[in-house]
């Protein structure tokens, strides 16, 4: 093996990098049994996101990418508190990251087999919630599509 890292996963997509940090921060606030956390929060999922990126491998990435996906099915499965459109959104985002591990060389597709699954049934449960009212409704995207 060279001593050169592979950098092939940066190249998916831009989405996790710019949707993540303010859904993730909501999603931690939501979490804690106490008062939300401080305004500082979004900043520092922001720079946790930038170190991974400039600094981080694909394990590091996928890695992150588990934690925010254990957050959307606990607030998916109501076993957290949490802001169910910021679920619904990084669940979305993580959801179509991991699909399109599929063209990249390595094991990633396979090893995110588990959580692609959970995150399937996350976003439906958190779709559903929304049509039914329960949920909170979730503005349209930017790019027209239909999450």
């Amino acid at each position: 093996m060279s001593g050169r890292r592979s950098l092939v996963w940066l190249g998916l997509t831009p989405e996790p990098e710019r949707e993540l940090p303010p859904a993730v921060a909501a999603l931690r606030a939501g979490s804690r049994v106490t008062a939300p956390g401080p305004p500082g929060d979004l900043d520092v999922e922001r720079r946790r996101i930038g170190r991974l990126i400039l600094h981080g491998t694909r394990r590091t990435w996928l890695r992150y990418l588990s934690e925010v996906t254990d957050l959307v099915t606990a607030v998916a499965d109501g076993s957290a508190p949490g802001d169910r459109a910021a679920a619904l959104l990084a669940g979305e985002v993580v959801l179509e990251h991991h699909r399109m591990l599929i063209g990249l060389p390595g094991s990633g597709y396979d090893r995110t087999t588990h959580e692609r699954r959970a995150l399937e049934h996350a976003v439906e449960a958190l779709r559903n919630a929304e049509g039914t009212g329960t949920g909170p409704s979730r503005p349209a995207r930017k790019d027209g599509g239909q999450g």
